[in-house]
């Protein structure tokens, strides 16, 4: 054997090297054939598993069984077959289960779990995700965590039963997890999960987490410990009926998440804080009470200390309502501005060329805006001039979502208008606005201003590609546009080679 072999470091390079490449069944081979390559090529092969499956088939057939598509023990195993199953579980780090593709059995998993007796099933297991539970899974997942395990993700599927969840959720808790992030999907509001989850938080380490994504509310001691860990940089949380928080601090916090109710005390404990990091906001609730909300976010210090760095900021309700763009405008770094509510029982959008014009003179890094929800049936909104501006004056713009007034395109159209920017506009073509996506939901169309709109469209938006729609005329829109820009890069293809 080579020289080069001897060395640890090239061995693990070379079996990373041949799984990366598909290359399994080599290295499976080498593995077969030398013990100095089999505990790295083992190691790179067992590291990450999508499935269960496949590490119980690892056991000798005699020992298990399929039948309609479920995996089950036929007898318990050996101290023999045991220890050589132990060569596989010893290394795994990262592992999947889904069971709608991963089905186990109840009596598979008590027939490990009695195996492995007071030994972790999966010793060096660092990250476990669970995109889909079933109510049989869901009080053995405490079974695969190990001390080394630093996150946990897990998609409860509503309707699951509360006491299993809060009871898998507890003993996690009593394990002593050096956790770093924890994603909770899905959870049930029930006081019984409010105090396991909370429970889970207090027993965390306050200086690793770093990510605390659960969907349920907390307890007001969770609630003084999670508003005030040092590292965290990333937080979802829900608040229900009227939350006061602690006097937040959070200096390295970079994301929040936050799923209110009625009302807005919340904020208060954002007062005074510092948070230089801060990048992105996402905000939903289905209050009654949203008319003064942006108003009330804008001048707390929750956005005073992130005027200067906040680039996403997202609000959503299922509800109607007019919200006042104006107090956003001091968030100059904002590349995505998502502010989504229902028009349903007439148009609640107010955005008109001003409102635009406004907006892009303090926002010009946009790359998402999206205001409404898919735009309704009504003609209403901006007018040619308005995404003309848009166009000029935000050249990043990547998406839009809007209420326009087509007829404005179409005037525009009839009187043969040039895209004329005006004196303190950069020319349109040294600028060309990179929108690809534009949302149109509900808006009218005439039947016979589909050619004029595209063409229009592509006048304005030059990369525009793909049309979002709720009404069946902007099909046609979408092909004709499709169309146009085939027929300009055929003209392009034959002028360069002529």
């Amino acid at each position: 054997m080579h020289p080069c072999l001897s060395v640890d470091e090239i061995i693990r390079l070379l079996a990373c090297e041949l799984v990366a490449s598909k290359a399994k069944a080599t290295a499976v081979s080498l593995a077969c054939c030398s013990k100095r390559l089999e505990g790295a090529v083992l190691d790179v092969l067992w590291e990450t598993q999508d499935r269960l499956t496949p590490l119980l088939k690892c056991l000798p057939q005699e020992v298990w069984g399929e039948e309609n598509g479920k995996f089950s023990f036929k007898r318990v195993t050996t101290k023999v077959e045991w220890a050589c199953f132990r060569k596989h579980t010893r290394r795994m780090r990262k592992l999947k289960v889904d069971t709608s593709k991963d089905p186990v059995t109840l009596d598979t998993l008590l027939t490990l779990q009695l195996r492995a007796a007071d030994e972790p099933f999966l010793p060096i297991l660092k990250i476990i995700y669970c995109p889909r539970n079933s109510k049989t899974f869901i009080p053995f997942i405490p079974f695969f965590l190990s001390p080394k395990t630093t996150k946990i993700a897990i998609v409860f599927t509503p309707g699951m039963r509360i006491l299993p969840i809060a009871s898998a959720l507890s003993r996690i808790s009593r394990m002593s997890l050096n956790l770093e992030r924890i994603n909770l999907h899905g959870l049930p509001r029930d006081p019984l999960v409010t105090e396991a989850v909370s429970e889970m938080l207090l027993a965390c380490n306050r200086d690793s987490l770093r990510q605390f994504y659960v969907a349920s509310p907390l307890t007001e001691d969770a609630r003084e410990v999670l508003y005030n860990l040092p590292n965290l940089s990333d937080l979802s949380t829900v608040l229900q009926g009227r939350t006061l928080l602690p006097p937040a601090a959070l200096p390295n916090l970079v994301s929040i998440q936050v799923e209110y109710g009625d009302d807005l005390d919340w904020l208060q404990g954002f007062c005074g804080t510092t948070l230089k990091k801060l990048e992105s906001v996402w905000i939903s609730s289905e209050s009654e009470k949203l008319d003064n909300f942006l108003e009330e976010f804008e001048s707390h210090a929750v956005a005073a200390s992130a005027h200067n760095v906040l680039t996403l900021f997202v609000f959503s309700t299922s509800r109607s309502w007019t919200p006042n763009y104006s107090s956003l405008l001091s968030f100059k770094k904002l590349d995505t501005l998502e502010i989504e509510f229902s028009c349903d029982g007439g148009c609640f959008s107010t955005v008109d060329d001003d409102v635009i014009a406004t907006l892009v003179e303090a926002m010009p890094k946009l790359k998402t805006l999206k205001l409404g929800r898919g735009p309704c049936g009504i003609p209403t909104g901006a007018t040619v001039n308005g995404l003309i501006g848009l166009a000029f004056r935000c050249p990043k713009l990547s998406e839009l979502r809007i209420h326009f007034q087509v007829s404005s395109l179409v005037a525009a159209a009839t009187r043969a208008t040039k895209l004329r920017p005006s004196d303190d506009q950069p020319a349109f073509r040294q600028n060309v606005c990179a929108l690809k996506v534009l949302e149109v939901g509900e808006t009218p169309i005439p039947v016979k201003s589909v050619s004029t709109v595209a063409l229009f469209l592509l006048q304005i938006f030059p990369r525009i590609h793909t049309i979002k729609y709720d009404n069946p005329g902007w099909k046609q829109v979408a092909e004709t546009i499709r169309d146009f820009r085939q027929l300009g890069t055929f003209i392009s293809r034959e002028g360069g080679r002529k």
